[in-house]
């Protein structure tokens, strides 16, 4: 028995050294592998070699692509519409800028110039100048700067095309664009001269009135007017010239309005008053009312040349009056209880 137990103890003793030599190695091999990843997380961080990054504006995109190869550095490219069309394939921006140090391998945003949009100037004749407006502005947004813009002010000149239609260009159509160009055109004024049919607007209620004055385009000035024995309210009542009469294009056609006499509590009938610029011509203009419950309600669409703008209008109070011309707005007012009349 005591040999017996001579050997256990023997065997435990050899088997706990072997032990404490195991987890002694294991330890050890833990801390080389600790020192190889925090010898590799170094490395990473520091990364590869800096470089600096230099100047390719202006130069053609295969001689800066060759540059930035040498540096080390890769290209993320952008396109973009320039003013000249000798700017094809040239570098026009940057990021980083030059001179900036940077890592190896980091990437560069290069803009590249596809020339210009168009290479030839348009056929604007017979075309309306607003739209034609529009168009460039679309064209210099598309562009980033202005290709082309018009002369100004413009030229005006008296013919049977409709009144804002383009008569005449300068550059002619076809005429090559190699840089940013100045358009001079000369627009028509409509018939020298015109006459026109005044319309029949007595006896109309004003939505009536204004639906008519739209259609035909008449230049016209309201008044209001108390009203009378047998009238109603807001309504046409006078008109100078009266219906029917052959007058001048431009015209205006003097209007009275009647108050009515009573009105929804809150609500306000009064006079809308705004000095529009004077055009060669009409345009476009619209008022609308945005009533506080949030519905937007037209009031009046008409061609109109300019002057003093006078529209009757019958709204709650709180509801905000938008002038508009061209699609553009121009003014806005709120109405409020002071203004009622």
């Amino acid at each position: 028995m005591g040999f017996i137990k001579f050997n256990l103890d023997s065997i435990e003793g050899y088997v706990a050294n072997h032990l404490k030599l195991f987890i002694s190695m294991a330890a050890g091999i833990l801390v080389f592998v600790g020192i190889i990843a925090m010898s590799i997380f170094f490395i990473a961080v520091r990364g590869a070699e800096q470089t600096m990054i230099p100047d390719v504006r202006g130069k053609e995109l295969t001689e800066a692509l060759l540059e930035l190869q040498v540096k080390e550095l890769y290209p993320r490219l952008q396109l973009r519409y320039s003013q000249s069309s000798h700017d094809k394939g040239i570098i026009l921006e940057q990021e980083p800028k030059a001179g900036t140090i940077v890592k190896a391998g980091r990437r560069i945003r290069l803009v590249v110039s596809q020339g210009v949009m168009i290479n030839k100037v348009e056929n604007y004749i017979g075309r309306n100048i607003d739209e034609v407006r529009m168009d460039l502005q679309a064209l210099g947004a598309a562009s980033g700067a202005p290709l082309l813009s018009l002369k100004e002010p413009l030229m005006y000149d008296f013919s049977a095309e409709a009144p804002g239609t383009i008569l005449n260009q300068k550059p002619e159509p076809g005429a090559d664009i190699s840089g940013p160009l100045t358009l001079e055109l000369v627009i028509s004024r409509g018939q020298e001269n015109a006459m026109i049919t005044v319309p029949k607007l007595t006896g109309l209620s004003l939505p009536e009135a204004l639906e008519q004055i739209g259609r035909t385009g008449i230049d016209f000035s309201f008044s209001l007017r108390e009203t009378r024995e047998n009238e109603r309210g807001a309504a046409l009542v006078y008109q100078n010239p009266p219906a029917d009469t052959r007058a001048p294009a431009n015209t205006v056609v003097a209007l009275s309005v009647t108050i009515p006499e009573h009105l929804a509590e809150g609500e306000v009938f009064n006079l809308f008053r705004y000095t529009i610029p004077q055009n060669p011509y009409p345009l476009a203009v619209r008022l609308e009312a945005l009533l506080p419950s949030g519905e937007r309600i037209r009031l009046i669409t008409v061609e109109y040349s300019g002057g003093e703008f006078t529209v009757p209008y019958r709204l709650p109070v709180g509801s905000t009056l938008v002038l508009s011309m061209l699609n553009r707005e121009m003014h806005r007012e709120t109405v409020t209880a002071r203004q009622a009349l």
